[in-house]
């Protein structure tokens, strides 16, 4: 444990870092800042650097060491569009539109950075053999890399692999995620005048508003936990053309891989049939996507021991003041919903805080339902034994994708948890290398649970990373 000191002696080194990935504010495979800072840091810290992976220039492998177990820990570094905000508890854009990092990202990659460095530390000095390597994963809000770098097989030589992310609570992530496929439908028909001749149009509008129609008549007759959401992006230039080119962009989710592909099936038949009603044509272009979860057991218990091992952080009176008045900002549901998915010993150790709006204390470990986001961790899942906990960096109920979690992930609120996920992810991954019997019995229980159902890739092996968005 001697080499988790290496998180605190660089605390404030670690804290600059963060927050100039949280200035830098890149999105979707635009990373190059943020991407540049943690790889040339862990350069320096004498990591082996190889960049441009997968075909995606913002994403890089650092490795120290030689030979097996080999540790992963996967960070990210992404931000979101429309979520600038100052660092203050009230609603102020440092600019009007300017991304933002309402997911925590910019947490995220740095805690990950420290937990290698110091998991470093301990391979350099010969208190453990093995290898750590930091995975630099970029565009996970929408851009699935990690996906990308899976089908690439970069996680296939990974004995395990752990990571985390910021949240409302310092907790064992064991619950599933949603499968996700994120694609365009783009439909094309015969322009006309609309007017003085639209018998002679085929209106590919007219195909975008009735597939819309039927899909929202499919929500009647699929599993209650799959979602579909989507937008129109291109919907013709004039009212009075026919439309000879529309577009629409879905995103469709379900708790399981093999429910998403049904459930796709289905909504591209509805395409199909949008486009026979209409006498148009329709393209199906898949650009991303993403599988759910696959638990693994060992790790979730090794890292729950490791977060009641690891004392968390507690706040001072000027951060639960900060936090007090961000959450006057936040909808009357959001807190009920939050404790809702920790069980009912997890509500009961935060209802025993008495109010207080962070909550500095480990959650029971708790196993749940889906948890209805998705994220491309997932694939790494289906590739590798994979691990994840969250940390508490912002208050409780702060929406996900927020001003709110911006502006608490660019103070000492986000700063205490990033370095706190650091400790316990490195603590984790010593815990792995000191004992090659969790690795072997790790990787038993993935290859029991990918037996059955093997991996399949979602994204189509001639699809290439969507780097210009």
């Amino acid at each position: 444990m001697d080499s988790l000191q290496w998180i605190d002696d660089n605390r404030d080194s670690l804290i600059n870092a963060a927050d100039q990935v949280w200035d830098f504010a890149e999105t979707l495979y635009k990373e190059e800042q943020s991407a540049a800072l943690l790889s040339g840091m862990l350069e320096e810290y004498g990591f082996i650097v190889k960049r441009g992976v997968a075909g995606i220039p913002t994403a890089f492998i650092a490795e120290y060491g030689s030979g097996g177990p080999v540790i992963a820990i996967l960070g990210e570094y992404d931000a979101l569009p429309g979520l600038s905000q100052d660092k203050v508890p009230y609603r102020k854009p440092l600019q009007a539109g300017g991304n933002g990092h309402g997911c925590g990202h910019n947490l995220f990659g740095v805690a990950c950075l420290a937990a290698a460095t110091a998991v470093k530390q301990a391979i350099q000095a010969g208190d453990v053999k093995g290898t750590v390597r930091f995975y630099g994963c970029p565009a996970e809000e929408g851009g699935s890399a990690k996906t990308f770098m899976a089908r690439d097989g970069l996680f296939n030589d990974a004995d395990i692999c752990l990571t985390w992310h910021p949240g409302q609570f310092n907790a064992v992530m064991a619950r599933n995620l949603l499968a996700i496929v994120k694609v365009l439908f783009r439909f094309r028909g015969k322009s006309a005048p609309a007017s003085a001749d639209p018998y002679n149009g085929r209106s590919a509008l007219d195909a975008v508003e009735l597939m819309n129609v039927g899909v929202n008549f499919l929500r009647e007759h699929m599993i209650p936990d799959g979602r579909i959401h989507y937008i129109i992006t291109s919907g013709g230039m004039a009212p009075n053309v026919v439309p000879d080119y529309a577009e629409s962009q879905y995103f469709v989710r379900a708790p399981l891989s093999s429910q998403l592909d049904e459930l796709f099936a289905r909504v591209k038949d509805i395409a199909q049939g949008a486009a026979l009603m209409t006498g148009t044509q329709v393209e199906v272009d898949v650009r991303t996507g993403s599988s759910n979860l696959l638990l693994n057991d060992t790790l979730i218990d090794v890292l729950q021991a490791k977060l009641e091992q690891i004392p968390p952080p507690h706040y001072d009176e000027a951060e639960l003041a900060f936090a007090h008045e961000v959450a006057q900002t936040f909808p009357p549901t959001s807190a009920a919903g939050s404790l809702k998915r920790l069980g009912p010993d997890g509500r009961k150790a935060v209802e025993a805080l008495h109010g207080a709006p962070l909550a500095d204390i480990v959650i029971p470990l708790h196993h749940s339902d889906a948890m209805l986001g998705s994220s491309d961790v997932g694939d790494v899942s289906w590739v590798a034994p994979t691990g994840w906990i969250g940390t508490v960096c912002h208050a409780i109920g702060t929406p996900g994708h927020s001003w709110q979690l911006t502006a608490q992930g660019g103070m000492s609120i986000g700063h205490k948890g990033m370095l706190y996920a650091g400790k316990v992810l490195g603590a984790a991954a010593l815990e792995f290398l000191q004992k090659p019997e969790l690795v072997r019995q790790a990787r038993a229980e993935f290859e029991a649970s990918i037996r059955a159902t093997p991996y399949v890739c979602p994204i189509p092996a001639g699809v290439k990373p969507p780097l210009n968005g």
